[in-house]
Protein backbone atom coordinates (compact mmCIF):
# COMPACT_ATOMS: atom_id res chain seq x y z
CA UNK A 1 0.00 0.00 0.00
CA UNK A 2 1.21 3.40 -0.51
CA UNK A 3 0.68 5.29 3.40
CA UNK A 4 0.56 9.15 3.98
CA UNK A 5 2.74 8.59 7.14
CA UNK A 6 1.71 11.95 9.18
CA UNK A 7 5.24 12.66 11.41
CA UNK A 8 5.75 15.34 14.48
CA UNK A 9 9.46 14.71 14.45
CA UNK A 10 12.29 12.43 13.58
CA UNK A 11 12.93 10.30 16.38
CA UNK A 12 9.17 9.14 16.00
CA UNK A 13 9.59 8.56 12.19
CA UNK A 14 12.19 5.54 13.04
CA UNK A 15 10.19 2.70 13.80
CA UNK A 16 6.98 3.35 12.17
CA UNK A 17 8.81 3.87 8.61
CA UNK A 18 10.89 0.21 9.56
CA UNK A 19 7.57 -1.48 10.25
CA UNK A 20 5.77 -0.07 7.14
CA UNK A 21 8.37 -0.79 4.84
CA UNK A 22 9.07 -4.67 6.52
CA UNK A 23 5.28 -4.89 5.79
CA UNK A 24 5.86 -3.91 1.73
CA UNK A 25 4.37 -0.60 2.15
CA UNK A 26 5.65 2.43 0.62
CA UNK A 27 5.70 5.20 2.53
CA UNK A 28 5.98 9.18 2.43
CA UNK A 29 6.25 11.75 5.27
CA UNK A 30 3.83 14.16 5.90
CA UNK A 31 5.44 17.28 8.43
CA UNK A 32 2.07 19.31 9.72
CA UNK A 33 2.18 20.27 13.24
CA UNK A 34 1.24 23.98 13.93
CA UNK A 35 1.01 23.00 17.77
CA UNK A 36 4.84 22.92 18.00
CA UNK A 37 5.80 26.10 20.05
CA UNK A 38 8.36 27.91 20.13
CA UNK A 39 9.12 28.68 16.37
CA UNK A 40 12.59 27.20 17.43
CA UNK A 41 11.38 23.90 18.48
CA UNK A 42 9.74 23.84 15.47
CA UNK A 43 12.46 24.60 12.69
CA UNK A 44 14.87 22.03 15.03
CA UNK A 45 11.98 18.98 14.50
CA UNK A 46 11.94 19.43 10.86
CA UNK A 47 15.44 19.87 10.28
CA UNK A 48 16.17 16.38 12.55
CA UNK A 49 13.44 15.01 9.97
CA UNK A 50 15.07 16.75 6.87
CA UNK A 51 18.18 14.77 7.86
CA UNK A 52 16.72 11.52 8.83
CA UNK A 53 14.45 11.62 5.81
CA UNK A 54 17.23 12.18 3.67
CA UNK A 55 19.26 9.32 5.09
CA UNK A 56 16.65 7.21 4.88
CA UNK A 57 15.37 8.15 1.00
CA UNK A 58 12.22 8.95 2.52
CA UNK A 59 10.02 12.08 0.63
CA UNK A 60 9.07 14.43 3.07
CA UNK A 61 5.26 16.78 2.20
CA UNK A 62 5.84 19.83 4.69
CA UNK A 63 3.38 22.53 4.79
CA UNK A 64 4.33 25.81 4.34
CA UNK A 65 4.37 28.38 7.09
CA UNK A 66 3.94 27.86 10.61
CA UNK A 67 -0.05 28.22 11.68
CA UNK A 68 0.52 28.10 15.24
CA UNK A 69 -2.41 30.66 15.30
CA UNK A 70 -5.04 28.25 14.04
CA UNK A 71 -4.48 25.29 16.82
CA UNK A 72 -4.22 28.63 19.76
CA UNK A 73 -7.79 29.07 17.87
CA UNK A 74 -9.06 25.51 18.42
CA UNK A 75 -7.70 25.22 22.43
CA UNK A 76 -7.68 28.42 23.67
CA UNK A 77 -10.14 28.28 26.62
CA UNK A 78 -10.89 24.03 26.20
CA UNK A 79 -7.54 23.12 27.31
CA UNK A 80 -8.29 19.98 29.00
CA UNK A 81 -9.59 18.44 25.23
CA UNK A 82 -6.50 20.08 23.73
CA UNK A 83 -5.13 16.98 22.67
CA UNK A 84 -8.40 15.78 21.06
CA UNK A 85 -8.12 19.07 19.33
CA UNK A 86 -4.32 18.61 18.07
CA UNK A 87 -4.73 14.96 17.13
CA UNK A 88 -8.03 16.11 15.47
CA UNK A 89 -6.15 18.74 13.67
CA UNK A 90 -2.67 17.32 12.27
CA UNK A 91 -4.97 13.87 11.45
CA UNK A 92 -7.77 15.73 9.29
CA UNK A 93 -4.95 17.60 7.19
CA UNK A 94 -3.08 14.28 6.55
CA UNK A 95 -6.53 12.27 5.50
CA UNK A 96 -6.84 15.59 3.15
CA UNK A 97 -3.26 15.19 1.90
CA UNK A 98 -3.60 11.60 1.60
CA UNK A 99 -6.67 11.71 -0.60
CA UNK A 100 -5.18 14.58 -2.68
CA UNK A 101 -2.07 12.80 -3.07
CA UNK A 102 -3.94 9.31 -3.82
CA UNK A 103 -2.82 7.32 -1.07
CA UNK A 104 -4.33 4.46 0.07
CA UNK A 105 -4.46 5.02 3.85
CA UNK A 106 -2.97 7.89 6.31
CA UNK A 107 -1.27 6.82 9.48
CA UNK A 108 0.51 8.80 12.35
CA UNK A 109 3.75 8.64 14.26
CA UNK A 110 2.00 9.75 17.09
CA UNK A 111 1.29 6.10 17.73
CA UNK A 112 4.56 5.22 18.35
CA UNK A 113 5.23 7.25 21.24
CA UNK A 114 4.73 6.30 25.04
CA UNK A 115 3.39 9.69 26.24
CA UNK A 116 0.37 10.21 23.64
CA UNK A 117 -3.11 9.59 24.13
CA UNK A 118 -3.04 6.28 22.09
CA UNK A 119 -6.82 5.30 22.19
CA UNK A 120 -8.06 8.72 21.88
CA UNK A 121 -5.38 8.83 18.54
CA UNK A 122 -7.47 5.71 17.07
CA UNK A 123 -10.41 7.30 17.84
CA UNK A 124 -10.20 10.47 16.18
CA UNK A 125 -8.12 8.65 12.99
CA UNK A 126 -10.78 6.55 12.35
CA UNK A 127 -13.63 9.02 12.73
CA UNK A 128 -11.48 11.40 10.17
CA UNK A 129 -11.40 8.31 8.01
CA UNK A 130 -15.33 7.63 7.77
CA UNK A 131 -16.12 11.54 7.59
CA UNK A 132 -13.06 12.03 4.76
CA UNK A 133 -13.45 8.59 2.50
CA UNK A 134 -9.76 7.26 3.06
CA UNK A 135 -8.51 4.56 5.85
CA UNK A 136 -7.00 4.92 8.95
CA UNK A 137 -4.54 2.55 9.12
CA UNK A 138 -4.16 1.74 12.84
CA UNK A 139 -0.71 0.16 14.09
CA UNK A 140 0.54 -0.11 17.93
CA UNK A 141 4.53 0.92 16.97
CA UNK A 142 5.20 1.53 20.80
CA UNK A 143 6.38 -2.32 21.04
CA UNK A 144 9.37 -0.54 19.15
CA UNK A 145 10.01 2.03 22.01
CA UNK A 146 13.11 1.43 23.30
CA UNK A 147 14.88 0.11 19.82
CA UNK A 148 13.68 3.87 18.58
CA UNK A 149 15.18 5.60 21.57
CA UNK A 150 18.62 3.54 21.21
CA UNK A 151 18.71 4.53 17.38
CA UNK A 152 18.30 8.07 17.59
CA UNK A 153 20.69 8.36 20.20
CA UNK A 154 23.21 6.47 18.28
CA UNK A 155 22.65 8.56 15.36
CA UNK A 156 22.80 11.68 17.31
CA UNK A 157 19.22 13.01 16.78
CA UNK A 158 17.84 15.77 18.74
CA UNK A 159 15.43 14.47 20.74
CA UNK A 160 12.68 17.05 22.03
CA UNK A 161 12.08 16.66 25.76
CA UNK A 162 8.01 17.80 25.35
CA UNK A 163 5.19 16.98 23.05
CA UNK A 164 5.04 19.97 21.30
CA UNK A 165 2.65 22.50 22.50
CA UNK A 166 2.81 25.45 24.94
CA UNK A 167 0.90 23.60 27.44
CA UNK A 168 3.17 20.35 26.88
CA UNK A 169 6.04 22.39 27.54
CA UNK A 170 4.50 23.95 30.78
CA UNK A 171 3.86 20.60 32.16
CA UNK A 172 7.29 19.33 31.04
CA UNK A 173 9.26 22.26 32.24
CA UNK A 174 7.01 24.03 35.25
CA UNK A 175 7.35 23.24 38.96
CA UNK A 176 4.82 25.20 41.29
CA UNK A 177 7.12 26.82 44.22
CA UNK A 178 6.32 25.76 47.65
CA UNK A 179 4.17 27.57 49.94
CA UNK A 180 5.44 30.91 51.09
CA UNK A 181 8.39 30.73 48.29
CA UNK A 182 8.45 33.71 46.30
CA UNK A 183 10.20 33.64 43.10
CA UNK A 184 13.00 36.83 43.81
CA UNK A 185 13.14 36.00 47.46
CA UNK A 186 11.13 38.76 50.10
CA UNK A 187 9.90 42.01 49.24
CA UNK A 188 11.28 45.21 50.06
Amino acid sequence: MKILLHICCGPCTIIPLQVLREEGDEACGFFYNPNIHPYQEYRKRLETLDVYAGREGLRIIREEGYPMEAFLRQVAFREDERCRSCYHMRLNRAAQEAIRGRFDAFTTTLLYSRFQKHDLIRQVGEQIAVKEGIPFLYKDFRSGWSEGVRISKALGMYRQPYCGCIYSEKERFFRPAAAGDLAGGPGP
